[in-house]
Order: C-alpha cells, then structure tokens, then sequence
C-alpha cells in the first residue's frame, strides 16, 4: 500500500479554487424563480420609545409592493429569539433600540424594497433609554433578575492577607462581526404549505425551529439548507432568525418565493455585537509575584434582548482564570439590559472578555514588582500534568486541569523568538528615542473546548457509498470558510483507505441530517468529524463482513488503503468492491452518531466538568508606538499554538493567522461608537476600521506545538477555530508595555487601544 492517507496532511481548502474564482456559490447567488419578491425591514428611529402613529399607507403605494406587514398581520409566533422568548420580529408597540424591526415590506426588487421603507410616516413617543453600563447599572436593569456570584474560597481573606495587593479596572469594547458576505436568507415554498430555506447560518436546526413556530408547523415541514457562507464568526449563529423568518412567512403569504439580504449599513445597525465589558479588580500576591487570591467584578452590556448573552458571560467567568492557577477567586457577573442591539455570539464566547480581566492583573502585577510579566506568568501557570495527569490542579470551577502544556510551549517559544534578546533591545531602543517608543509582550491562552450547554454537545452524520465507488458525505456542522468540510473529507477518506477526491460533502441539510448544533464553540471537527468516523466505521465494517466471506480469510486480514480493499493475497479497487457489495445487496448507507463524553455543569453554582479539554496557545508581540501621535504598529508576532495532531495543518494555521489578526484588531482599532440618543455611529465600512492586510505583522511566524490531544479527540486534534484569537491580547499588552515606557506609572490602557487612547495614556504617563 504506497498511498499516503490525507489525514494530517495540509491540503488546501477544498472550496478553495472556488473561492479565488468568484464562483463558490452563496446564498445571493442562488438564482430566482422570476416572480420571486424581495424583502426589507422598516427600523425604529430611536432608542426607546412608544409607537404612537403608523401610517404605511405610502409604502404600500410605492411601485412594486406586493406586501406590507406589522406585528398584527403575523399569522403564528412573533419571536426570532435563540431561547428566551424576548426578540419579537416585528415590534408590537414599543420600540427598544435603534434599529429595531417595525414592518416587513415585500417588492419585486430589492431596490424597490429599500425605497418603500423609507416612505413610512411612524411616530414614536421616545422614552429614556439605558444606553450604558452605568446607566443600567443606576436603573438596576439587567438579566437574571441580579448578579450572578461564583465563589472558591474567601477571597477578600486571602487578598486582604497578602503581602502586596493591586486594584483596578479595564474597558474593553465590543466587536462587529464583519463577515464578507452579509445576512441573507431565501424561502421557496413547496407542496403542502411546506417551506425550504436557504439561510446563511451556522445553525441550521434553530432556523427550522424558529421558521416552523413563525408558520405555525412542525418541523418536518421545513427544510433548511446552506452549503457555505462569507464568514461567521458567531453572528450568523442567532442573528439569521429574523431574515429567515421574515422570508418564510411572506412567501406563505404570498405564495412566491421570498429573499432578503441586509445591506451592509442595516446588518451593522440591525444586528449583535460582541459584548463589551467592564472589569473591575482586586488582588493579593506575595514577592514572586504568586497570586494568593483574586475578586473580578465583570459588569457586561448586553442589549436589549437575552439572545446569548447568559451562556456568553458564563463562559467569560469560566475563563477567568486562564492559564493561572489561582488558589482563591471570587467572580461577580452583572449582565445588563441596554436600549442597544442585542449582544450576540461572537468568536470566543466570551472567553476572550474573562481572559482580558486575568491578563490586566498579571500585567499589573507584573509593573508594580518590576518583574519580567513573562516569567511572573509562568509561576502563576496551572501544574504540569505529572503522575499521568493524577496529581492536578483544578479551577475555580472545580474542573481538573489534567493537560497543561505551557510550561513547555513558553520555553520553547521564548527561545525560538529570542525573548530575551528581544527584551534588552527594546529596553535600549526606548532608552534612545524619545518619540517611538517599543514594546514587548507574551500572552498565553488556556481554552476549554465543549458547549456549555451540556446538550449541544452531539452531532451526527450520514454517509453513502454509491456502487461506483464515490462517496456521498453528509454532516450537521456549517462551512464558513474555516474548512471544516476538508477536514471531514479527510476524516471519510482516511478510513475507506481513499483520496479526498473520492468525497464528496454536500450543503448542510436539515433533511439529511436532523437535530443538529450549532457549528459554534470550536466543536465542528470534532463532534462532526467523531460522527463521520462513526458512520464511515459502520460501513467499513459490512464491508470487511462480506468481503471475508467472498475471499474465504478472516476479517481482520481486511483492509483499506490506496483506493484498493486488501484481504489476504486478494485485493481489488474499492469501486469493484462497493459494485460487488452493491450486487450482493448490502446497504451501502449509514448514520453516525457522536456525543461528547464526561461533562457534567451546574451553571447556577459555577461547578463541575464543563469542558472536554483545553486547547493552549502563546504569542509574543513586538509593537512600536507614536508618541506624539499615537500611530502604532505591529512589528512582529511569534505564536506557537496547539492543535493537537492536526488533521491538517495548513488550515490550522491559517485559523490561528486570521484569529490573531482579528484578536488584535479588536483590542487595538476596532471601535463601536454610539450617541446620546442610542445611535450606532461605526455601521459602515468608512466610520468602523477593521484590520486590513498592512495591519498584519511585518514578521508573522506561525508553528504547530508537536504532540497529540491527550483527550479522545478525533485522531487526537484539538479545536482551533476560537482559541487563538486570545493570544491577539498580546498586541494589547505590547502597547501597553510601550506607553509604560514613557513614564513610571501603571498605563491602565483601556481597549481597543486607539491612537487617541494610546496619546491620552503617554500624556497621563509624562505628566
């Protein structure tokens, strides 16, 4: 057997080619029936008020309606929402942010749509609106009905104990998604007052949950299918509900098929955001710099609807703590209810936030003993597993860290990186230059991979091999870009002893594969892929069966590999073997099935096993600064991420290149602006900055940390898809490391990082 199996090997994205052609198919691509009418939504021009008049009379005059639709010419549910029952589609009465959906207009081109609109005459009576932390803070608005308390330990003993002690706060703002392709959603109906939908979204189930409430069905008479969309990143995984519904339900109406696409400006105002954070903290260290205990108080702005926001904070005190072991911690959660868009999912999780809050302690911990911040982290790291992974610390929520890898990875890093050297050079470099001053910095990052909510953590797949021979694969996860359909192929192939070629994955399809989760939490590969190796394995297995029997061998001397099935001295091409299993009349179809093994979560108490395993992660970042200016720039990035055995590296590392950048780029110039009346400022391309391809590190090194996942993982790879993003905070702290050479005190940068809060901060620093 000469071939090589694609498993771990870096093959290219198999939509690749497609991509770079223009010809990769998206949800505006799909073509129309000719009587297809298109949609759009009149929003709410304040914040927070009564509707007191509605005339829409001018918008059904407009050339080229077909439809007008308020809250009361819905026929079934009223609700868009991912679980609380609180996001109606269209506003009954009162409005809660700007931008919030009023009526649904149908055209026959979207054109046509978008200039209705805009004719209606809608009064509404404002009221005041909860725009910011403090103000919901000052009105006691917020979820749960109070703040949510996890406790290991007395904390304010253990702080107030200690030989040194620090407090302080850190900002930190919210993130646009900025998927190339916008929120889309098409529905064609069919027989029977059956609906399809083709929706760009990462969960398919909730979009036919959401479709068959709306029409007042069950959910078999709903079909979902999106093959792939421009981007993700966690706001196509609740945000799609509204277009798909709005869709669905006219087209009922109507009878015609229905599309809707967000123009960028109304996806930017209409839709989620990260969460934006404040976190205040105290805590107790001793001279090393060995944390004795610490209190976060994490206060989080999330809209005006609950959408995520409960499993996203969650996941914020989850991450806490990092890649620290902290002996005693105490975290206080407020999650408040705005006038604002509903925050949302977005990559990380909230993880992201919780690290940022441990990471400005270590930081300041760091400046206020004069320590290098990289080896002060290190003696703060979680144990390495030692006694086969028997003698482990555990987390503030009581979870084994039974895989720590950092103390490796730091040291291999820093010396591949010359850390060391690096640190005296800047020191020099600042010592000589009063204008641009450089900066240094190491962040490592310690993420738990599963869904918190216990039951999302499944996944199945089904799987055909047709009688020449190719392979027909179909799963429950979503392709975004990030090539999780790749990975599976490789998967599938690996085991019919197959070339990628020979698989073919076909559109995510509620059809063919039902109940399915969010492709969310970084699980795609590993649940789908665990489910594919399921369904493949059973099909392999009929086929050892029949084909011991037709050679006269035993079934283990059956075997697959370089496109031929081998049994003793026999062999032949698969494709004649799933021809004679075909004639023989086995079923050349099967289901596969997965679900994440050993979690168990007590939410409310902040306890148990949430998280299969960890992925883990380090970056140092070389930044420079202007001081005159604030202008800065990212020189360099080292990273050393693991990923476990990858199955394919060259997709691994192109997540860990996008994450960092985006990472960074939320720290140091993405910016959400809202005015005094709740309007959001940055909704376009020209007002909000993402990073483009000469904001990226001149030096940009990338490595994989060799080793396989000690968790049974698919062949043993980790999730990559959020976890890297984290070690974006290492641009943060470099800058800060850089403004803190322009004085003696504590910077206290707040994020993103802008020019003008870079100024501000050496201004506060010199004087």
């Amino acid at each position: 057997m000469s071939g090589k199996s694609p498993l771990h090997t870096p093959l290219p994205h198999d939509s690749g080619e497609l991509h770079v052609t223009g010809t990769a198919r998206y949800v505006d691509d799909i073509p129309v029936p000719s009587d297809c009418l298109h949609l759009a939504f009149g929003l709410s021009h304040e914040a927070r008020g009564v509707i007191t008049r509605a005339d829409l009379s001018p918008v059904r005059n407009s050339p080229g309606v077909k439809l007008v639709m308020k809250a009361t010419d819905l026929p079934h549910a009223n609700d868009v929402s991912a679980a609380a029952h609180d996001e109606p589609l269209l506003a009954m009465g009162e409005v809660f942010y700007h931008g919030q959906p009023i009526f649904l207009v149908a055209a026959d081109s979207h054109i046509a749509a978008r200039k209705a609109v805009r004719k209606a005459k809608i009064t509404i009576d404002p009221r005041p609106a909860i725009l910011s932390i403090d103000d919901a803070l000052a009105a006691d608005s917020r979820f749960e009905g109070g703040p949510v308390i996890w406790e290991n330990g007395d904390a304010t003993n253990a702080i107030n104990g200690a030989p040194h002690r620090i407090e302080g706060a850190i900002e930190m703002g919210g993130q646009e998604h900025f998927y190339l392709e916008g929120q889309a959603a098409l529905a064609l109906p069919q027989e029977n007052g059956d609906m399809l939908v083709h929706s760009s979204t990462q969960h398919p189930t909730e979009i036919q949950h959401k479709v068959a409430e709306a029409l007042g069905k069950p959910m078999h008479a709903v079909r979902v299918e999106i093959r792939r969309m421009g981007g993700g990143f966690g706001g196509k995984e609740s945000q799609g509900n509204a277009l798909a519904v709005a869709c669905a339900v006219a087209a009922a109406h109507t009878g015609r098929p229905c599309k809707m696409r967000y123009d960028r400006d109304d996806d930017m105002i209409i839709t989620g955001k990260r969460h934006d954070f404040r976190i205040a903290y105290r805590a107790g260290y001793d001279d090393d710099g060995r944390l004795y205990g610490v209190d976060f108080t994490q206060y989080a702005r999330c809209g005006w609807a609950a959408d995520l926001s409960l499993p996203v904070t969650d996941r914020a005190m989850l991450h806490a703590d990092n890649a620290y072991h902290v002996p005693v911690m105490r975290i206080t959660s407020h999650r408040l209810k705005t006038n604002t868009t509903s925050a949302t999912a977005y990559r990380g999780f909230g993880g992201p936030q919780g690290m940022l809050g441990i990471e400005r302690v270590m930081d300041h911990i760091a400046h206020d003993l004069g320590l290098d911040p990289a080896e002060l982290r290190r003696r703060n790291f979680y144990a390495a597993p030692l006694d086969g992974g028997k003698k482990t610390q555990r987390t503030h929520y009581n979870q084994s860290v039974k895989d720590f890898e950092l103390h490796g990875m730091l040291a291999d890093l820093k010396k591949s990186a010359d850390y060391i050297g690096r640190m005296q050079a800047v020191a020099d470099w600042n010592a000589e230059n009063e204008v641009l001053k450089k900066g240094l910095a190491f962040s490592p990052l310690k993420f738990g991979i599963s869904f918190t909510l216990s039951h999302l953590n499944q996944a199945g797949a089904l799987v055909h091999i047709y009688q020449d021979g190719s392979v027909h694969l179909n799963h429950g996860g979503t392709e975004m870009g990030q090539g999780l359909n790749q990975k599976v192929a490789q998967v599938a192939a690996s085991i019919f002893g197959l070339q990628v070629e020979n698989i073919r994955i076909t559109a995510t399809d509620t059809a063919k594969v039902p109940n399915t989760s969010a492709t969310a939490a970084s699980s795609g590969s590993d649940l789908n892929g665990m489910a594919v190796k399921a369904a493949c394995t059973r099909l392999t297995g009929r086929l050892v069966r029949f084909l011991s029997g037709h050679w006269g061998v035993k079934p283990v001397e059956v075997s697959f590999g370089d496109g031929q099935v081998y049994g003793g001295p026999n062999s032949m091409p698969f494709s004649e073997a799933s021809n004679l299993a075909y004639q023989a009349r086995i079923s050349l179809s099967a289901t596969g099935f997965y679900r994440t093994p050993k979690l168990s979560w007590d939410r409310i108490r902040g306890r148990g096993r949430p998280f299969f395993y960890f992925a883990y992660g380090a970056a140092i970042t070389e930044v420079v600064i202007d001081t005159l200016t604030g202008e800065n720039r990212i020189l360099r990035a080292d990273i050393l991420h693991d990923a476990g055995s990858s199955l394919n590296p060259a997709l691994d590392i192109g997540q860990i290149e996008g994450a960092y950048v985006q990472g960074a780029g939320w720290l140091t110039m993405e910016e959400l602006v809202w005015n005094d009346q709740g309007r959001l400022l940055t909704h376009a391309p020209s007002t909000y900055k993402i990073p483009a391809c000469s904001d990226r590190p001149d030096i940009f090194n990338v490595a994989l940390w060799p080793g396989e996942n000690r968790a049974d993982t698919i062949y043993r790879s980790k999730a990559v898809g959020e976890p890297p993003f984290m070690l974006g905070i290492s641009a943060f702290l470099a800058l800060s490391d850089a403004v803190a050479a322009c004085g003696d005190d504590y910077p206290a940068l707040d994020a993103p990082a802008t020019p003008e809060r870079i100024l501000a901060a050496v201004k506060r620093m010199r004087a």
